[in-house]
């Protein structure tokens, strides 16, 4: 058995990679067996395109970039951890004159004013407190 059998064996039994790498590993240690495409999928589950994909890759990549998915590009989060940890302290100072809570809409106006941040809509403030486990009314 080869460095890269092992490997792809390691992953399986061990059991705390994603399942996508873990049925890439799969497919790859059946290929190695000799079995076909149409054979794998039946046994795995999963189409003939993804066997087909799978060993594609294989063939054109190096052995890791085969198994595991490229970083996938996307917005960063606007809100940061010290952005989210000053959202949460401004909760729990007292509400501006003539509220007697703090508002979702308050706070997400409030940490614009302060230049925290550039927009934040009282949705995104939402999302943060339910997060976090406190939520002041609407």
């Amino acid at each position: 058995m080869d460095e890269q059998q092992t490997e792809l064996l390691n992953l399986i039994h061990k059991g705390n990679a994603p399942a996508r790498v873990q049925t890439r590993a799969r497919i790859l240690l059946l290929a190695s067996q000799g079995q076909a495409d149409q054979q794998i999928a039946q046994s795995l589950l999963i189409s003939v395109p993804t066997v087909e994909r799978t060993r594609r890759r294989f063939v054109q990549q190096p052995f890791h970039e085969a198994l595991y998915d490229r970083p996938r590009s996307g917005r960063p989060p606007l809100l940061t951890g010290e952005i989210e940890a000053r959202l949460v302290a401004l909760t729990c100072t007292t509400p501006p004159v003539g509220y007697a809570t703090w508002t979702l809409r308050l706070l997400a106006g409030r940490v614009v004013e302060l230049g925290y941040i550039e927009h934040l809509s009282h949705t995104a403030v939402a999302d943060l407190l339910k997060k976090t486990n406190s939520s002041p009314g609407e």
